[in-house]
């Protein structure tokens, strides 16, 4: 196979995985079911928001959370995103009803997620690829 044809098979086999995690984009209501089940396996239930929604004004954040009245707001740019990723915010989120700043008793309680540094890592591989230029694709490969 040459080169080319093995970047157009990968760029072919990446839309078909692009197309099928959109398909699983989860309502407001699953998104806290989730949360729940979250909560219940990593927090032992401790952390019970009374809200948890899918929001579009968020695009700096991935997530947001308002201890004081137990929101979670996700922003809309994680749907189609891994599910290991989305739940690692959704932790994080969680985890801001229990501690609200970032300190080490904050991230103890992420340390209980075993994929919390890769889906750290995806979303700043995320945000890198957003920062490059955007050159046109290559002609005749």
């Amino acid at each position: 196979m040459s080169e080319a044809e093995e970047q157009r098979w990968v760029s072919v086999m990446l839309d078909k995985l692009a197309a099928q995690e959109s398909k699983r984009v989860l309502g407001d209501s699953e998104l806290t079911e989730r949360a729940e089940r979250l909560s219940a396996q990593y927090f032992d239930g401790r952390a019970r928001p009374t809200s948890v929604r899918w929001v579009t004004n968020q695009n700096t954040r991935w997530g947001s959370c308002t201890p004081s009245e137990g929101s979670i707001r996700l922003s809309h740019r994680l749907q189609g995103m891994p599910e290991y990723v989305v739940d690692y915010v959704l932790l994080h989120e969680l985890a801001h009803l229990l501690v609200p700043g970032h300190g080490p008793r904050f991230w103890r309680l992420l340390e209980a997620y075993p994929r919390t540094e890769r889906a750290r890592g995806y979303l700043e591989g995320v945000v890198a690829a957003d920062r490059l230029p955007h050159l046109p694709a290559a002609r005749g490969e």
